[in-house]
């Protein structure tokens, strides 16, 4: 099973990107504007709620691992979005791995770019220089 890997290094503390994706209005900050949640889960409504994920919080050891279960999408349920944030320098290096996808196919690739561009805003996010989540209501915000 092929998996999407990302690893930067964010010049804020582990606590500061620990909130940032463990929690909803965390998530809401850099991922997408249409965050719903519950006691444990979080749905993410994306193109006017056309498409919408339900994530699960797997597993949490604040501030160093968030484990979130992809309940919903054709083919992100079942998947997993791996947060591990280590100490480093002056900040921290954060290792995002979304795991367990069926096959590298055309969605996959395109998703991987895209959490490219995700990773960057959350690093944003965590240092100060929030630009926002990259999806909108609207639409993707570049």
């Amino acid at each position: 099973m092929p998996d999407i890997d990302h690893t930067l290094q964010i010049s804020a503390a582990p606590e500061a990107v620990y909130s940032l994706v463990a929690t909803a209005d965390g998530l809401r900050k850099w991922w997408a504007e249409d965050v719903s949640h519950g006691p444990e889960t979080v749905d993410l409504g994306f193109f006017n709620r056309d498409t919408i994920y339900k994530l699960k919080l797997e597993s949490s050891a604040a501030p160093s691992r968030a484990k979130w279960l992809v309940e919903s999408g054709k083919e992100w349920s079942g998947t997993r979005l791996i947060f591990e944030i280590t100490p480093a320098g002056q900040g921290c290096k954060l290792r995002f791995t979304h795991a367990g996808w069926a096959a590298a196919t055309d969605y996959f690739v395109s998703c991987n770019t895209t959490w490219g561009g995700l990773m960057f805003r959350l690093k944003d996010a965590a240092e100060g220089r929030a630009n926002g989540p990259l999806f909108t209501a609207a639409g993707m915000s570049y």
